[in-house]
């Protein structure tokens, strides 16, 4: 349900973006205001509040966003706070920036391996992405997960790519267990 909602949200931002020609100016505010809102807790907590009436935190938000973001993103802030899916504006974002971030040809991978990545090699991943993939820059993100073993896991979309040790290991105890309830 929430993944719908983010859906359909970010769609409906990204349609506007597009219809007044301003998606990069809604890229560069929604990508500040993600960073503003994840400095500030203090501001979730309140948006999120149960007793808060919808008008007070509509007037906050005007307030704080009010001539530091265009008039059409302010406009969706409140439309996202008065129909109580602002816990879901993360992730309306995220969905908006891959939208974005796509149709400018800009690829976002998520690479996790086993231990920390040399420039070199992070280099040469980013290199065969851009050969294998019809994107013309990648935006790369490492994380490290020990207990991979060995190899990567490389995700780009819904599209995933595991050259883990760990996955090889399960692969082959599954076949093992196979030829045994064969014999």
């Amino acid at each position: 349900m929430a993944k719908l909602i983010s859906k359909t949200y970010g769609e409906a931002l990204y349609e506007l973006a597009m219809e007044e020609n301003k998606a990069d100016a809604f890229l560069e505010e929604v990508t500040i205001i993600r960073q503003i809102l994840k400095e500030n807790g203090d501001f979730d907590k309140l948006m999120n509040h149960p007793k808060i009436r919808k008008e007070e935190k509509v007037k906050v938000m005007e307030e704080v966003f009010k001539g530091r973001v265009s008039e059409e993103l302010l406009g969706f802030l409140i439309l996202v706070l008065k129909k109580e899916r602002y816990k879901e504006l993360d992730k309306i974002f995220q969905y908006f920036i891959e939208q974005v971030k796509e149709v400018k040809g800009i690829g976002i991978a998520y690479v996790t391996a086993a231990m920390e990545l040399t420039e070199v090699q992070k280099k040469r991943i980013e290199e065969r992405l851009l050969e294998t993939t019809s994107y013309k820059q990648m935006e790369m993100h490492y994380t490290v997960d020990k207990e991979l073993i060995g190899g990567m896991v490389i995700r780009i979309k819904d599209r995933v790519v595991d050259s883990s040790v760990r996955t090889k290991l399960a692969e082959l105890t599954k076949q093992l267990y196979q030829i045994q309830l064969q014999s």
